[in-house]
């Protein structure tokens, strides 16, 4: 029997909109802008924000959350250990977490694999130089 926390990591989909107004960064809280673009509920883009809002003050304060703290994490956040599995799952998809030595860190796979679509959209595809790009 496999174990969930040894389940194949996951790809994540995220919505992309192309209209300038709809930017994230044009939200009055861009860490939900982008969790909505993740989760299809409401509620699920809530809680993933409380989720990586735990993780980021854990970690700067010196004592990262670890996995073996499901049952205080899942009982904070007020969901069901399949919900709280599959909501990190995604988390973990999408680059924006990851698991180092059993705790959750932030990451910054998510960032790198943005900026390298952009800049191959940018070069290979529109013909651009890289150094126009950002």
């Amino acid at each position: 029997m496999a174990k969930v926390k040894d389940a194949p990591k996951t790809s994540t989909s995220i919505i992309v909109r192309s209209d300038k107004s709809a930017r994230i960064t044009q939200s009055r809280d861009p860490l939900l802008e982008l969790m909505r673009r993740i989760f299809k509920k409401e509620e699920t883009a809530l809680t993933a924000v409380k989720f990586i809002t735990m993780v980021e003050e854990s970690q700067k304060s010196g004592n990262p959350l670890s996995v073996d703290e499901w049952e205080e994490i899942i009982s904070e956040l007020n969901i069901g250990r399949s919900s709280f599995y599959s909501m990190r799952r995604k988390l973990i998809g999408a680059g924006l977490i990851t698991l180092q030595n059993g705790e959750y860190r932030l990451s910054g796979i998510f960032s790198k694999d943005l900026a390298d679509m952009a800049m191959w959209w940018w070069t290979a595809i529109l013909k651009n130089s890289p150094d126009t790009l950002f």
